[in-house]
C-alpha cells in the first residue's frame, strides 16, 4: 500500500513538473515580427524591411552570437549570427532588432533571407550547436502592413493554461517594450479640441508675458522703495546731499551750483563785490633782461 502511495506522488510531482515546464518563457524569445514595413522603421542605411526583434528574457546579459536565425526548420543553420560584434551581448530584458533584407553583407544585424508577408512565416532561433531550439514563432500571411506579430508582454508567451500568446499588435515598438501604456484622457481631449495646438501655444505664450509683466512690477516696485528709504536716511544725516536726494533739481543746475561752490572755495573773486581789488605782483622786477642794458649811451649826452 505504502509503494502504491509512493508511486502517486511521484506520479503528481511529474505531472507538476511537467505542467510548470509547458507554461515557462525561454530565456531568449522571438519578441515582435514585422512582414511589410512600408512606413516604419529603418536601417542604418534609410532603407526599410522586414525585421525580427530578439528579446532577452533574463535578468542577466547574455550574448547572442554564434547562435543561428532562420525562416526553414529544416535549415536550422541559415543564418550564423556574427561573433564577436559587441552589440550582440544584450544586457537584462532588452531588445535586439534584425532586418530580414537579404543582404547580410550590410553589417551583424542584416539577415540572409527575406519574408513574403503573403505567405505563413516561420522564425525560430536555434543554440550555437544549431540543433537545440530556443525559440520559435508562426507568422500568419494576412498581417496588415504598418503592423506587427508577437508577444504584448515583452517575453511571455504563454498563459498559465500554455496557450500561446502571439497576436496582431495595435503599434510598432522596434528595440522597446512592445505594451503600450495606457493613453491619458487629458491629453486625448486636448488633441481633440485642439489639433493643430493654436490654442496651446496662444495660451502659452500668454502665461510667459503675464509672468514677464508680473516680475517687471515687482521689481520696480522693491527699487523704489529701496530708492525712498536710502533718501531718508540720507535726509536725517542733513547734508547737501540730502537736499539733493529731497530736490527735483536738473543734473544741469545741480553741475553749477557744483561749479559754483567750487569757484568760491578756490576765491577767485573779489574781496567784495563792489570793490576792484589790485594785489600786486610778487615777483619783483628783474633789470638783467631788460634792453636798456644792451645798448650804448650817445657820447654827446
Amino acid at each position: 500500500m505504502n509503494k502504491i502511495k509512493h508511486l502517486l506522488f511521484l506520479s503528481l510531482v511529474v505531472l507538476f513538473a511537467s505542467c510548470n515546464k509547458a507554461v515557462e518563457n525561454p530565456e531568449w524569445v522571438i519578441n515582435e515580427v514585422v512582414l511589410e514595413n512600408t512606413d516604419g522603421f529603418i536601417d542604418s542605411y534609410g532603407k526599410r524591411s522586414a525585421w525580427v526583434e530578439i528579446f532577452n528574457n533574463t535578468y542577466k546579459s547574455q550574448e547572442l552570437g554564434g547562435r543561428y536565425l532562420t525562416d526553414d526548420p529544416n535549415n536550422p543553420k541559415k543564418y550564423p549570427i556574427p561573433q564577436g560584434d559587441v552589440l550582440t551581448r544584450v544586457k537584462p530584458r532588452q531588445h535586439v532588432v534584425f532586418f530580414a533584407d537579404g543582404k547580410p553583407i550590410n553589417g551583424t544585424f542584416h539577415l540572409n533571407f527575406e519574408i513574403d508577408p503573403s505567405k505563413e512565416t516561420y522564425i525560430a532561433l536555434y543554440e550555437n550547436d544549431g540543433k537545440t531550439l530556443l525559440d520559435e514563432i508562426i507568422i500568419p500571411a494576412g498581417v496588415p502592413s504598418g503592423k506587427s506579430y508577437g508577444y504584448e508582454d515583452d517575453g511571455v508567451k504563454y498563459d498559465m493554461s500554455g496557450n500561446d500568446l502571439a497576436k496582431v499588435l495595435p503599434s510598432i515598438t522596434p528595440s522597446t517594450n512592445n505594451k503600450t501604456l495606457e493613453e491619458n484622457p487629458k491629453i486625448n481631449a486636448i488633441s481633440i479640441s485642439d489639433p493643430h495646438g493654436l490654442t496651446l501655444s496662444i495660451t502659452s505664450i500668454l502665461v510667459v508675458f503675464s509672468a514677464l509683466i508680473v516680475l517687471y512690477l515687482i521689481f520696480k516696485g522693491i527699487g523704489n522703495i529701496a530708492k525712498a528709504l536710502s533718501a531718508r536716511r540720507v535726509a536725517k544725516t542733513g547734508t547737501l546731499s540730502a537736499a539733493r536726494g529731497e530736490s527735483v533739481l536738473t543734473g544741469e543746475v545741480l553741475a553749477a551750483i557744483s561749479a559754483a561752490i567750487h569757484e568760491m572755495n578756490e576765491d577767485a573773486h573779489d574781496i567784495e563785490d563792489t570793490i576792484l581789488t589790485i594785489t600786486e605782483v610778487k615777483r619783483k622786477y628783474s633789470p638783467w633782461s631788460s634792453k636798456i642794458h644792451t645798448l650804448r649811451q650817445d657820447p654827446r649826452s
